[in-house]
């Protein structure tokens, strides 16, 4: 079921799943898919009235993420640009070098560097990819290592994995697995991300109990989940 109203100047249309379950939820897709999972009877105008109430919400979600597809489509991989790594920016500075058969990425002095021979755009995303995903176990590994004090379990396998629509799962074997773009974030953000699969290895679902599990390691998670929330979309190449 489509449905669809007015909010300011703007038309917001949405498709409603029906489901088994007791809460309505509404994901946000690029480019501009909005979906409402609905429990089974909810009628119609139930449905519009709560979705209305996250009208703001919605129109800004549908801009960050209209707004990183523009950035993304206008990534150019130049010497100057842009790219963030624990919540800073730092400027792309490409050296070429025939010797790098492999092209290379290396963060240096407020600069990443990439040593290549050919200023091909996609071979040096794939550099810079190839940092981020080291850089991202290496950390991940750290701020686990830090945090297992707080847990009587400890992890069985910990990967970084390419994954679209997740920061973070956990498996009923304790593998926890992390978007390698969470070592975009500022550290308070990837903090929480591991406290949250961490605390999975206790509890495999959201209740009250696994909530207060990640208060009690980190009081403020609220604001860095709600920081992720907002800026989470730019962490791309």
């Amino acid at each position: 079921m489509k449905l669809s109203y007015e909010y300011g100047t703007q038309t917001i249309e949405f498709e409603v799943i029906f489901r088994k379950r007791k809460t309505m939820a509404i994901q946000i897709q690029p480019p501009d898919i909005v979906t409402v999972i609905s429990p089974k009877g909810v009628k119609e105008d139930e449905i519009l009235k709560a979705v209305k109430t996250k009208s703001k919400w919605i129109t800004q979600k549908l801009f960050q993420i209209r707004e990183m597809e523009y950035l993304k489509r206008n990534r150019e991989y130049v010497n100057g640009e842009s790219f963030v790594y624990m919540g800073r920016n730092y400027s792309l500075q490409i050296i070429i070098d025939e010797s790098y058969k492999v092209p290379e990425a290396k963060l240096f002095r407020g600069k990443f560097y990439v040593y290549t021979h050919s200023t091909d755009a996609d071979t040096i995303r794939r550099a810079l990819e190839k940092w981020y995903k080291k850089k991202a176990l290496q950390k991940v590994l750290e701020r686990i290592d830090y945090y297992q004090k707080y847990f009587d379990v400890s992890p069985n396998k910990v990967m970084i994995k390419e994954q679209k629509k997740r920061w973070g799962s956990c498996s009923s074997h304790r593998n926890l697995y992390f978007n390698w773009k969470c070592i975009m974030a500022p550290s308070p953000v990837l903090d929480y991300l591991v406290v949250h699969e961490m605390s999975h290895m206790v509890h495999m679902n959201h209740s009250p109990e696994f909530w207060n599990l990640v208060r009690s390691i980190i009081p403020d998670y609220e604001e860095r989940r709600k920081l992720l929330k907002n800026q989470g979309v730019k962490y791309d190449l």
